[in-house]
């Protein structure tokens, strides 16, 4: 057992937030906690952190969290840097603090052995800071660092811009890259696909599931907690439950107990009123005096099934007509060039009636810029575009919904009148019911709003308009799963048009007839769903891979040997390349000294890898809370020989390789 807490209160004044939380982290798990906005889930990561205390500490029943060792925990918080002038390279090079602690220490001891050559108390702990060195990545932080600040879609070179220079979104990665670097024992991970484009989350998903230690995730990312994790909790009526697998395979475990539960509490019901029956009906019958009490005691001793409660899936169930029906044309883009101060993209596309159109690529190449263009926030910098007849359209920004500057003291009810002031204040709150804003939530000041609070709020004005054309700029965030599927659902049986941008996968595969792509050879319109946009974007992969193989292979033709390209490499002649052809081969040592430099560099990652593992497993031989656990010693050692094993047989092959290079150069 890595992590574990036991019966834990948390309350914020008089509200319960948790009640008898047991949670636990065995060996590397990769753990989901999900449930309702609003349940708990953040404050669960800031208990796990150590930011927040139980309320239970004092009490008299076994409560508390326990840890085996000393667990470096890392939470990705919501902050800002103190100082701003500080370079991104600089702030990052602090993760590696022990890094250089370690390597200034081995200077140190190279120096003192030039002076002292034979002392082994300091040739041991050189070796000890060596292996200290291999488990903490020391010999490749600054690659480390390269890869993946680009994996975050940075460029090498905003490495030296002060930290201050960068938006409060561009911040935020940097302290996830530190998070990420630092490789904690435990990572928390709030909302993490938030802000970043479909490329980045996927390479997140590979990191995340390869990741050798423990990650707890809160996400509403359907897809992304399918992919990565094995565990599920959720928090549900202050209560917390474990589920084996990732999130489809609890929603199928929880319907299945929830069955479950229903059936064996009906039945028991029904066995307690069939026994209280038989009580009343022989009481007072002396011969079944004891009798009675037998079927009583039955009653008394039944272990009772508490009566299920369904599923919390309040959410808003809002269904909007447009006031009018837009012709055929809705939108018809052609050669448009979006842009602030230098384009960043030009594209044709065109939108008609009933489509739902998603809009996918990196973060920078101009989605939102797109959207901002069309409904003239941002003027174009050249093309035109053409909104068709009957078309009103409806604009929601998520950044402009989340970062509200209303007066934090206004009510919902107020901020929502000030804005429709000719609705009458039956017709405010039941538009505001809609979306889930009933009885006393319409009182609720908008400074106490959640950000998926503030999302729902500002769909809620933009359906009030009833528009046939929806311009949707990332409507998912913020927001959780039921409130996605709700979402889903009115978009799906919206009688108008759609036009989204969002990186939530499953999401997109539920609403989307189309995609624009702007990808690295420009912007590309598919009309189909996502699924078909996957096979299309393999096919055209393969295709791709295809050609460049074709371009690699010889060809003859008229007694000559030729390359795509028709230069000539011979003639048929040549008796030598005669016999190459009737054998179908080629020798070409270009080739051949390419695919044993990868071969080489295969075998290097591989020996770095064992060595990584074995530096690790010496450590934990090295630590001094297992040294009377013979059994877990023994597993370690075998362990640590197989790695060392390895490591030889791949220095074997290693040489082998360098040999065929040597003799390939010579040749």
């Amino acid at each position: 057992m890595r992590y574990q807490i036991k019966h834990a209160l948390v309350q914020y004044a008089a509200d319960t937030i948790l009640e008898d939380v047991n949670f636990e982290v065995r060996d590397n798990e990769k753990i989901a906690i999900v449930g309702r906005n609003g349940c708990g889930k953040t404050t669960l990561l800031k208990l796990i952190a150590g930011d927040i205390q139980m309320n239970n500490l004092d009490s008299d029943e076994e409560c508390g969290i326990f840890m085996a060792g000393k667990q470096e925990i890392g939470f990705l918080r919501q902050i800002s840097f103190p100082d701003g002038e500080v370079t991104v390279e600089e702030e990052i090079k602090k993760t590696f603090a022990s890094v250089f602690a370690c390597e200034a220490r081995m200077a140190e001891i190279e120096q003192e052995l030039q002076e002292e050559k034979e002392n082994q108390k300091l040739l041991y702990e050189y070796d000890n800071m060596q292996k200290k060195m291999e488990a903490l990545r020391g010999y490749t932080w600054k690659r480390d660092m390269e890869i993946m600040f680009q994996q975050f879609g940075f460029l090498l070179e905003d490495l030296k811009r002060p930290i201050g220079s960068f938006s409060g979104g561009q911040q935020t990665k940097v302290a996830f890259i530190k998070l990420l670097l630092s490789r904690p024992d435990i990572m928390l991970l709030d909302e993490p696909t938030n802000h970043l484009d479909l490329p980045t989350i996927e390479w997140l998903e590979n990191y995340l599931k390869n990741y050798d230690k423990t990650v707890i995730i809160v996400s509403h990312d359907r897809m992304f907690l399918d992919r990565i994790i094995d565990v599920t909790y959720e928090i549900e009526y202050h209560q917390i439950k474990r589920y084996p697998g990732n999130y489809t395979a609890f929603m199928k475990r929880k319907e299945e107990n929830l069955l479950k539960q229903e059936k064996d509490y009906e039945a028991q019901q029904k066995e307690i009123k069939r026994l209280t029956e038989w009580i009343e009906m022989w009481k007072n019958t002396p011969t079944k005096v004891a009798a009675t009490r037998s079927k009583r005691m039955a009653i008394e001793h039944m272990v009772k099934i508490e009566k299920p409660r369904r599923f919390d899936t309040k959410t808003f169930h809002a269904m909007f007509s447009p006031r009018i029906e837009s012709y055929t044309d809705v939108l018809t883009v052609k050669n448009l060039k979006i842009g602030y101060d230098k384009e960043l993209s030009q594209l044709s596309f065109t939108l008609r009636k009933g489509n739902r159109l998603a809009i996918l690529g990196e973060n920078g190449k101009g989605k939102s810029t797109l959207l901002k263009t069309l409904v003239g926030i941002v003027p174009e910098l050249g093309g035109s575009f053409t909104i068709g007849h009957n078309v009103e359209w409806g604009y929601f920004d998520q950044q402009k919904a989340v970062v509200n500057d209303a007066d934090p003291e206004q009510t919902v009810l107020d901020n929502f009148w000030e804005e429709y002031p000719t609705l009458k204040r039956e017709e405010v709150r039941s538009a505001l019911g809609s979306f889930m804003f009933s009885q006393e939530e319409v009182m609720k000041k908008m400074g106490q709003l959640s950000g998926g609070e503030k999302v729902r709020l500002a769909l809620c004005k933009m359906f009030q308009t009833k528009p046939n054309f929806l311009i949707l700029d990332e409507p998912t965030n913020h927001m959780d799963i039921l409130g996605k599927q709700a979402l889903e659902q009115m978009l799906q049986n919206f009688p108008g048009t759609v036009l989204f941008v969002s990186h939530d996968r499953y999401f997109i595969k539920q609403v989307a007839t189309g995609i624009l792509e702007f990808g690295m050879e420009g912007v590309k319109q598919y009309d189909c769903c996502y699924d078909d946009y996957l096979q299309e974007k393999m096919k055209l992969d393969n295709a791709d891979k295809n050609t460049q193989s074709k371009g690699r292979t010889v060809h003859k033709e008229n007694g000559v040997m030729q390359g795509k390209d028709n230069s000539v490499s011979g003639t048929g002649d040549d008796p030598t390349l005669q016999d190459v052809f009737d054998k179908k081969t080629y020798y070409n040592p270009g080739k051949i000294k390419s695919r044993l430099l990868k071969q080489l560099e295969k075998f290097e990652k591989q020996l770095s890898e064992s060595e990584e593992k074995a530096a690790s497993l010496q450590l934990q031989l090295l630590d001094p809370a297992l040294a009377s656990d013979y059994h877990k010693l023994m597993e370690l050692q075998t362990q640590l020989e197989e790695e060392e094993h390895q490591q030889e047989t791949l220095l074997e092959r290693m040489l082998e390789t360098e040999t065929e290079l040597e003799s390939l150069s010579l040749s």
